[in-house]
Formats: C-alpha cells, structure tokens, sequence
C-alpha cells in the first residue's frame, strides 16, 4: 500500500464541519471543561473517601465503601464512591440547562443507589437463608458494571436525541449463529475457569493487578478467548466464500468538503482499482460545499482517468449525509462503493469486495483501514484499526452479529440505502446506521481482513479531538434512533447484546481517566488500609487483556509491525478515553426524560419522543 500513501499534507486539512457537532444535539465543549471537570470529580471522591474512614461513619462502614452488606473478602477500589462521584460531578459539567443538570444528577444518584441497595438486601437474604454470599470483589465486579450500564441509559434517556425510528425487521435462520455463539463461549468459560483456577505464581499476581473489583485472569481471558474462536470461524467463512467472476457495474460516490490537498490522489487510486477491476466504474465527486479549489482539481483528475469515467457533482447543502444522498440519487448501478474523500482505496478493493456480492443474501461489504504513517497519531491507529475492524469485527462475522461498517471504504446494493430513505441526515454515524439496518433486513455483512486501504488518521491534537468526539456520540445517535433494536420483541444479536454492550463500554471508556485519578489518589493516601490498593493495580487499569489482544490481533492480521507501536497504542487509549468524556459532555441533557421503551410498549411510532417529567 506505500506506492498508494501520497504527499503528507494533513496540516493543510479543514477538520470543522456541520458533523463535528450537530447543533440539535450537541454543544460546544471548550478544553477547559473536561480538565475542571476532573478536578471537581476529585474533590468529591477525596471528601468521601475521608467521610468514610472517619471513626463515627466507617463503623457502618466497615468495607470503607457505602455497602451496607457484611461481603466477605477485599475489594481493590471503594467502586461505589467511585461511581457516585462521578456521575455528580459529570452532571454538573454536562452540556444544558441547570435544573437538566440538576434532575440528571438525581437520576442517576437515586437509580444507582437503589439498584446497589437490592444488591446488598440480596445478598444478606441469601446468606440468611443459605449460610452462604458472594464476595466482596464480585458485588464491586456487579457495582462498577451497573455504574456503567445506568450512566450510559441516563445519558440516552436525558440526552437530547434523534428520534426513534420503526425499524423493518426481517426473521432469517440464526441456527448456525446461535450454536456458534454458544459453543464458543462454553470453550471460552472452560478455558479461562480453567486457567483462572490454575493454583500458579503468575495467576495469583494478575489476579492482584487489576482495579476494579480485584478482576482475575480468568475473568479477562474470557473475551479474548470467545472473540479468538469467533475469528478463526470467521477466516474460514471468508476463504469458503464463493469467488465467482463477478465484475458488475459500480458506482463510486465520495462526499468531499475542502479535500483539495488530497482529492487528486483518492481519484488516481481509484482509477487503479478500475483498472485491476476491469468492470465499468463511475465515479462520482460529490463537492459538498467546499471553499477551496476541490472541484477544479477533482475535474482535472477525473479527465486525466483512464479505466474510470466520473464527474462532479456540486452539493450546495453542508453536511456528510446531504452529500451521500445527492450522490445516491445520481446513482444508475446496481451496485454502490462509498469511499470518504481522504481514503485511498487499494488496486484489488473492487476485484476483491464485489465476489462477495455473488451471493444474494450479502449485503454489505468493507474492509479494514490503514493509516499512512508517519504523523504523531498513526502508529497507535495502526492497532487500533487491527484490533477493532482486523479482529473484532471480522470475529462478529461468524454470528452475524457486524454493527457496522465504516465508511472509509463499503460496497452496498443500491436498492437496500435507496429503501431505507438514504442515508440519515443531521447526526453523527450514518454509515453505522445503514450497515446496521441493511442487516436487520436479512442480509449478511462481510468485513474482509485481507481488503485494506489507505485512510487518513488526523496529525493534529484539534483534529484528533474533533473526530473523536464526533465518533464517540454515534453510538448514542444510532442507539436512539434505532431503538426499536433494543426494546422490541425480536431476539436480535445486535440488538439485545451488541447494542447495549457498546454503549455499555462507552460508559467505561468515559470513566477510565476517572478511575485512573480515584485508583491513584486511593493508592497515595491510604484510605483502606485493610484493602490497599497497589500501583501495579492502578497501571493494569489500561494494559493487560488490551496488549494481550493487540499482539494477537497484529500477528493474526500479518503486520507484526504493530507490535513495536504496543506503548503508544496504550497510551492512545487513555487519550481516547478522555477525548470520549469530552464528547459525552457535549451531549446536550433535556430537563426531561425519554421514555425510551414507552413508545414499543404501546405499539406507537411518534413524531417526537416522548417525554416525560
């Protein structure tokens, strides 16, 4: 791909458009307000870590955390004040009104401590009538996880967010996916019970060097281990698949906005992909508002194409999606590539994806990026695409169980985004959307290891932040807009695990940074001297089961390479973390709550959410 990487000249990139924050539902984050943020999260956590330890309220106390059941065993971190000082001093820095600050702090506050409270009632019936209880380790595990889950669904419910939208289901057979899901992850329970169970020296100090609830190696090696079966599944799907002649007709539509410094380079490489293709390629330049000289430069590449015909099309109306659309209904193959502006595609991308397309029931197709190179950002990115797009969305392949696919570069059948009204317009995530009920309508996504391509990574601190965030709200957008996925009655991968768990894990990625401040101020000051928190601990937070899997991603993908670039990668991740808590706050929180499975219940698709007091 290094003959593909043109002139670095991301410094010439306009990084701000109408995407980087939609202005019905996001505000604006100054950088100042995630760090003031953290500073008041840390006052509050030192006040009642110092409460609790005081001699008149830990005698109530006595695990130094607000649990009001006698666990027996350790925890590594109170998780529960954790938790509560977090979710106020997030709500007083969210983006809104002060009384919508002030309900979404109740919210949270009265939700999570009711639901710690049956915890501990729970546990105190059992062990009255059983002479038995879980640990103190385990109810921490259960605290943190129901800290995550209840912020992510508050902030759904409070934040202001596109409206849910009926979503066509259409029932295809999940045998096949259901007896791979469970026979894989019975193997992964065994394994890593198994390993975890092993009475040996290095298994007693993982066990110790985790944060959050004193999480053990059995407990991280489940993941790895199930996504690892899933993945070695997948690979064989991908090499039985039917490589029929196919080289129909396809589109090309490229939404670009200021793509001066690069549009003439996307152009060359897709004409070299139409000349190892050897089908008819059109390639359509959607100039989406643009300031600079993009249409002129574009025209010239075009004209100069020799396996590829293309024109420009000029799209007045700023925004990614608004540029799609136009390009979708200009559109006259049966087939549809959508490559953003700063990708460039591979010489084998098309003669590799559209095979695929030989068989009726796929219905999209992507690939895994790769970055230039060279730039402060892109030996992290490197692991970061292999693990995400390189192992975990190729391992999700085997259930059919892909939520997405990015942009960058993806192949769809032009009816499937012209029935479903195109691509969503006003929120961040459009091309998750698609990919995500184009599945739901029966059809299969395929996510190839072996098709990559050049995408641009930012080379700048602002640039960076301003994706991130951009991408990190999409999780939220498309879960609200798409609903339907989680709260109806249809028993979908995607919707009753995938869904909610990606949400889920913002929630953790929105604390990390957080948790890294509390596990390090905990450490320092000694507030639990009969559980003290060591500083392996508070490092394990960010290593462990991530390195583990991006070397077994890197090595699987066949780019070792990406293992030398191991220390940046997990730096990059704390960074994406913060740059995640920044996003979430620029969510703009409503004094008024969502009912967000009202709507289901009631069997109505309305024109505005509901909401409630």
């Amino acid at each position: 791909m290094s003959d593909l990487t043109p002139e670095d000249n991301r410094d010439q990139i306009s990084f701000v458009s109408v995407d980087s924050a939609p202005k019905r539902f996001a505000g604006p984050v100054s950088q100042m307000r995630a760090p003031a943020m953290l500073a008041t999260f840390c006052v509050i956590a030192i006040f009642l870590l110092w409460l609790i330890n005081t001699p008149e309220v830990s005698q109530h106390f006595p695990n130094r955390d607000l649990v009001l059941s006698p666990y027996e065993g350790r925890h590594a971190v109170a998780v529960r004040i954790f938790i509560l000082s977090f979710f106020i001093s997030f709500a007083m820095f969210s983006s809104g009104s002060n009384l919508g600050r002030f309900l979404f702090a109740l919210d949270m506050v009265f939700s999570y401590v009711l639901v710690c409270t049956f915890l501990d009632l729970a546990n105190i019936t059992i062990g009255a009538r059983f002479d038995m209880a879980y640990s103190l380790h385990f109810s921490a595990i259960i605290s943190g996880l129901l800290g995550f889950a209840i912020y992510s669904f508050k902030l759904l419910e409070r934040g202001r967010m596109p409206v849910r939208i009926p979503l066509e289901h259409r029932p295809v057979s999940n045998k096949k996916a259901i007896i791979r899901l469970v026979a894989t992850t019975i193997i992964a329970i065994i394994v890593s019970s198994y390993i975890g169970g092993l009475d040996l020296y290095i298994v007693k100090k993982l066990r110790e060097l985790t944060l959050l609830g004193g999480i053990g190696p059995g407990v991280f090696l489940f993941l790895p281990t199930l996504f690892g079966q899933l993945y070695a599944l997948a690979i064989l799907d991908v090499a039985l698949a039917k490589k029929a002649n196919f080289r129909p007709p396809v589109s090309i539509i490229v939404p670009a906005h200021n793509e001066s410094y690069i549009i003439k380079d996307t152009i060359n490489a897709m004409d070299k992909a139409a000349a190892h293709y050897g089908g008819e390629v059109h390639i359509l330049i959607m100039n989406n508002n643009s300031t600079d000289d993009t249409e002129q430069i574009a025209c010239e590449a075009l004209a100069a194409c020799t396996s590829a015909q293309g024109r420009v099309i000029n799209v007045p109306k700023p925004g990614k999606s608004n540029a799609l659309n136009a390009g979708l209904e200009a559109t006259e193959t049966e087939f549809l590539v959508r490559v953003d502006a700063d990708t460039l595609v591979g010489e084998d991308n098309l003669s590799r994806a559209m095979p695929y397309f030989s068989d009726p029931a796929v219905g999209v197709v992507g690939g895994v990026p790769i970055p230039p190179g060279g730039a402060l950002f892109d030996r992290a990115r490197l692991l970061e695409v292999i693990v995400k797009h390189g192992f975990y969305s190729v391992a999700m392949g085997a259930v059919n169980g892909v939520v997405g696919i990015p942009g960058m570069f993806v192949v769809y059948r032009t009816k499937h985004p012209i029935y479903l009204g195109g691509f969503v317009e006003g929120m961040n995530g459009e091309d998750t959307d698609i990919s995500l009920r184009i599945g739901e309508l029966g059809y299969h996504s395929v996510v190839d290891p072996k098709l990559r391509y050049v995408s641009e990574v930012p080379a700048s601190y602002p640039h960076m932040r301003e994706q991130r965030m951009r991408w990190f709200r999409s999780i939220y957008h498309i879960s609200s807009r798409c609903r339907d996925l989680i709260y109806s009655r249809n028993a979908t991968l995607r919707g009753k695990i995938i869904l909610p768990y990606m949400l889920i894990n913002s929630g953790r990625r929105a604390m990390l940074v957080p948790l890294i401040l509390f596990g390090t101020m905990e450490y320092a000051f000694g507030f639990n001297p009969d559980s003290p928190i060591i500083w392996q601990s508070i490092v394990a937070v960010t290593t462990g089961a991530p390195a583990i899997v991006a070397v077994v991603s890197a090595f699987l993908n066949g780019l070792p390479r990406g293992v030398f670039a191991l220390p940046e990668y997990l730096i990059f991740r704390v960074l994406r973390a913060y740059f995640t808590l920044e996003s979430m706050l620029s969510i703009l929180v409503s004094s008024n709550g969502e009912v967000l499975e009202l709507a289901y219940e009631n069997n109505i698709i309305p024109d505005k959410p509901l909401r409630v007091a």
